[in-house]
C-alpha cells in the first residue's frame, strides 16, 4: 500500500470508576485520516481541516507519534505525509489528541505491512498523547488501538486487557461547545485520598468490571459511581449536576464524565433509553441556550478502522 485512509475514533476514559484506567471506543464520532508514502523522508503534516492545530510535526500528537515510530523501523528511505479532518474538537474529552496520535501509527504500521504489535502501537501512540496532556496514560489510547472496552493493568508495561461488551450496551455523549484542556483538568485533581474513598472506587470498578462478564446491567448501574475525581472537576462543567439527574430519571445505567471533560456520557440499556437521555438533556440546555452537541454510540468492537487503501 502506498496511500491509506483511516477512521480514528472518539473514545470514552475513565467511565466514573476507573480513573486512567477504563476506557472504551465509540462508533459514531471521529476524525478521518489520509497517509501516504512520499520521498521526503521523515513525517510531514500537510493539512488539518476542521479545527486550527499546529502543523509542526514536533507540535503535533499525530506527528510525534508518527516519529516515535518510524525511529523504531531500521532502513527506511522513504517518508509519510499526513492529512486529518478533524471532527472531535479539542479539549472536548472524548479524545481528540489520542485519535490524532493513534491514527497516525496505526496507518503507517499499515503501510510498513505491520511490523508493529498493538502494545507497540499504544507505546508509540502514548508520545503523541504526552504532548498534548503532559501525562502517559493510555486509557483513550488503548480502546482505539484494541477496540471495544479495555482495561489498562499497567501503563509502564503496558498491560492491556479487552473486557467483554453487554449486547445492549449504548453511550450517549453530550458536549457543551467549552474547551478544558487536560493538563488543567488533571491539575485540579485532589492527590489526597483518603483510604475510605480509595476502597470505595476500587469496589465500584471491580464490580463494574464483574457486570461486563456477567452482562448484570443492574450491577453495572451500582457501580458507574466517582467518589475521587467527579467532585474535582463536576464543578469546572456547566450543568453537571442537572444534566446527571435527568440523565439518571431517564434510565440510564450511570452518569458521568468523559475524560477530563467537558463532555459528559452515559451508559444506557438500549436504544431506546439512549434516546430519552439526549432528548431530555437537549431539552435542559436549550433552555438556558448553551451550545452544545450530542451522540449516541454503540461501543465500536473494531477500534481504528481502514476505510480506503490504494497500491500502486
Amino acid at each position: 500500500m502506498n496511500s491509506i485512509d483511516v477512521f480514528c475514533p472518539g473514545s470514552v476514559a475513565n467511565i466514573s470508576c476507573g480513573f486512567d484506567i477504563l476506557g472504551l471506543c465509540l462508533d459514531s464520532v471521529g476524525d478521518t485520516m489520509r497517509v501516504k508514502k512520499v520521498s521526503k523522508k521523515g513525517i510531514t503534516i500537510k493539512s488539518i481541516s476542521g479545527y486550527n492545530l499546529s502543523l509542526k510535526t514536533n507540535e503535533n500528537a499525530a506527528g510525534v507519534s508518527a516519529l516515535a515510530l518510524i525511529n523504531q523501523y531500521k532502513n527506511i528511505d522513504y517518508g509519510f505525509e499526513i492529512e486529518i479532518i478533524k471532527k472531535i474538537k479539542p479539549g472536548s474529552g472524548i479524545g481528540s489528541s489520542a485519535a490524532s496520535a493513534s491514527g497516525s501509527v496505526f496507518a503507517i504500521n499499515e503501510l510498513l505491512g505491520k511490523p508493529f504489535s498493538k502494545n507497540e502501537l499504544v507505546k508509540f501512540a502514548l508520545e503523541g498523547e504526552y504532548i498534548c496532556s503532559k501525562s502517559y496514560h493510555a486509557d483513550n489510547i488503548s480502546p482505539l488501538i484494541f477496540g471495544g472496552i479495555t482495561l489498562v493493568r499497567d501503563h509502564k508495561e503496558l498491560d492491556i486487557i479487552n473486557l467483554p461488551i453487554p449486547s445492549e450496551l449504548y453511550v450517549t455523549i453530550i458536549h457543551p461547545q467549552i474547551e478544558l484542556k487536560t493538563s488543567d483538568s488533571r491539575s485540579i485533581v485532589d492527590r489526597n485520598i483518603h483510604i475510605s474513598k480509595m476502597t470505595e472506587q476500587s469496589a465500584n470498578l471491580g464490580a463494574f468490571i464483574s457486570s461486563l462478564y456477567k452482562e448484570d446491567y443492574e450491577l453495572l448501574k451500582r457501580s458507574i459511581k466517582d467518589v475521587v475525581i467527579e467532585p474535582c472537576r463536576s464543578k469546572l462543567i456547566p450543568e453537571f449536576k442537572s444534566l446527571k439527574k435527568i440523565a439518571l430519571k431517564n434510565n440510564a445505567l450511570g452518569f458521568g464524565i468523559s475524560g477530563s471533560g467537558p463532555s459528559m456520557f452515559s451508559l444506557c440499556k438500549g436504544i431506546k433509553s439512549a434516546n430519552s437521555v439526549i432528548k431530555n438533556m437537549e431539552y435542559q440546555l436549550d433552555k438556558i441556550d448553551i451550545n452544545y452537541k450530542c451522540y449516541i454510540s454503540k461501543i465500536n468492537k473494531e477500534g481504528l478502522k481502514i476505510l480506503w487503501c490504494f497500491t500502486a
